[in-house]
C-alpha cells in the first residue's frame, strides 16, 4: 500500500501534490466525480470525451484499452485499462473461475451487452475457445450461434439464462456462471435445475474484478487485488468503497460503488481467508426512500412478495410516486396470489412509512432487452 501510494497516485491529477501516508488520509470518490473529471484519474489524461469516441471507434487510444460498463444507458461507466492489466484481470478469471481450465478444449461463451478488449485479451491467450455474444441481439438470433459453439463454459445474465431454460437452446455447459446483474433468489433454482450444473456468480463492473464463486459456492470478495472498506447501510447491509492496488492506469481509490451487499459473517468451508458474501442485494439506486425520510431496501421488498406465495416465479415491484408503490404480478398469479402478494407487501412499507400507497395488478412480464433487469426499481 505504501507503494502505491507514493508512486501510482501523484501520476494523476486527481492525487498530485497530495502526500497520504494511509489510505484514510484520502477522499471518497464515487461515478459522478470521476465521469466529471476521467483525465484527472488516468496517467495519460484521456478525457471522457476521447473516451467515448474511443469505444465507439477502435476501443483504443494508443496502447491503452478504453472499455464501458454494461449498465443502463445514460448511467454508464468509462473505463481504460492497459495490456498488463487486461493479462492480470485474465489470469484472475482463469484461477478463481476456471481452475480446472482444461486448455485447449474449454469453449467460452460470455453473452453480455458490450464487448471489449478484455476479451479479446482471452481470445489470444490460446488457452480457451472463447467467444462473445451481443446478447442486444436477442436469443432468436444467438441460437445458432450458441448451438454451433456448443460452449462448455456459459457466462450471461441471469435473466438471459433462465430465458434459455424455459425457451432453449438446450445447451450441456459443465460451468454456468451468472454476471452483469444481480441474482435473485428465485431465479437460482430455475437456472440450475435447467442446466443440470451449479449456478456461479462472477461479480464484476467498469472498476475492477470483484468477486467470484469458490468450488463450495460462495461468492468471495477479490481481496487479494483489491481492498474494501465497508459503509453500513442498514437492515445488515454494507456499500463497498474499493482501492483497487492493481489498477495503475486509472486510479481506483476509496471509490464508492453503488451495490449493496450481504456479508457472511461465517468463514467458508472453502477455507479461503477471502470475504465470503451472501448476497448482492441490489444497488443503492433501488432502495425506497420515503417523505418522512425512511428508507427500505430492495431485499425487504423482494422478501416479502416472495415468502407471501410460494407460487410466485416473478414480480416487479416499483415506486412510481414519493408514496406510491406499484406491485406486478405475472397473469397466472391473479387472485388470491396477488391478494396476499399486495398484502405482504403493504405490511413490509408500513414498518419504513405508514402512508405508502400499494397498487398491485398482473401483466405479462417480459425482461427488458435493452437493459438490465430490475425487479424492484425506483422510477424517476
Amino acid at each position: 500500500m505504501d507503494h502505491w501510494l507514493a508512486r501510482d497516485l501523484p501520476r494523476v491529477g486527481q492525487y498530485r501534490g497530495l502526500a497520504p501516508t494511509r489510505l484514510g488520509d484520502l477522499p471518497i470518490t464515487d461515478k459522478a466525480q470521476v465521469m466529471a473529471a476521467f483525465h484527472d484519474f488516468n496517467q495519460g489524461r484521456i478525457t471522457a470525451d476521447q473516451g467515448w469516441a474511443a469505444v465507439h471507434d477502435t476501443g483504443r487510444i494508443g496502447p491503452v484499452s478504453l472499455g464501458v460498463s454494461t449498465g443502463t444507458s445514460g448511467n454508464r461507466t468509462l473505463y481504460c485499462v492497459t495490456a498488463r492489466e487486461r493479462a492480470q484481470w485474465f489470469g484472475a478469471i482463469l484461477a478463481k473461475a476456471l481452475p480446472d481450465l482444461r486448455i485447449g478444449r474449454d469453449r467460452v461463451a460470455i453473452l453480455l451487452p458490450q464487448s471489449s478488449d478484455l476479451y479479446d485479451t482471452a481470445r489470444r491467450s490460446g488457452l480457451l475457445g472463447i467467444r462473445f455474444l451481443d446478447l442486444r441481439q436477442g436469443l432468436d438470433r444467438l441460437t445458432p450461434q450458441l448451438r454451433g459453439f456448443d460452449p462448455t463454459v456459459l457466462v450471461a445474465p441471469p435473466r438471459l439464462l433462465r430465458l434459455m431454460v424455459e425457451n432453449g437452446p438446450r445447451l450441456t455447459p459443465r460451468r454456468v456462471f451468472s454476471a452483469a446483474e444481480t441474482l435473485d433468489p428465485i431465479d437460482r433454482p430455475i437456472i440450475e435445475a435447467g442446466f443440470g450444473v451449479p449456478l456461479g456468480q462472477i461479480y464484476m463492473a467498469s472498476e475492477g474484478l470483484f468477486a467470484v464463486t469458490c468450488a463450495q459456492g460462495s461468492l468471495h470478495l477479490a481481496e487479494d487485488s483489491t481492498f474494501f472498506e465497508f459503509e453500513d447501510a442498514g437492515n445488515g447491509l454494507v456499500t463497498p468503497l474499493i482501492s483497487s492496488f492493481a489498477r495503475r492506469f486509472q486510479i481506483m481509490a476509496r471509490y464508492r460503488m453503488n451495490d449493496l451487499l450481504r456479508l457472511s459473517p461465517e468463514p467458508c468451508p472453502c477455507g479461503s481467508p477471502l470475504q465470503a458474501v451472501s448476497e448482492v442485494v441490489g444497488r443503492m439506486d433501488d432502495m425506497f426512500r420515503f417523505p418522512n425520510g425512511a428508507c427500505v431496501t430492495p431485499d425487504v421488498l423482494r422478501n416479502a412478495v416472495l415468502d407471501a406465495d410460494r407460487g410466485i416465479t416473478d414480480f416487479r415491484i416499483r415506486q412510481i410516486g414519493p408514496a406510491q408503490v406499484e406491485l406486478l404480478l405475472p397473469r397466472s398469479c391473479a387472485g388470491a396470489t396477488l391478494d396476499a402478494a399486495r398484502t405482504a407487501l403493504a405490511a413490509a412499507l408500513q414498518t419504513g412509512f405508514p402512508g405508502v400507497e400499494v397498487r398491485a395488478g398482473t401483466a405479462h412480464l417480459v425482461p427488458p432487452a435493452d437493459r438490465k433487469l430490475r425487479r424492484v426499481e425506483v422510477v424517476r
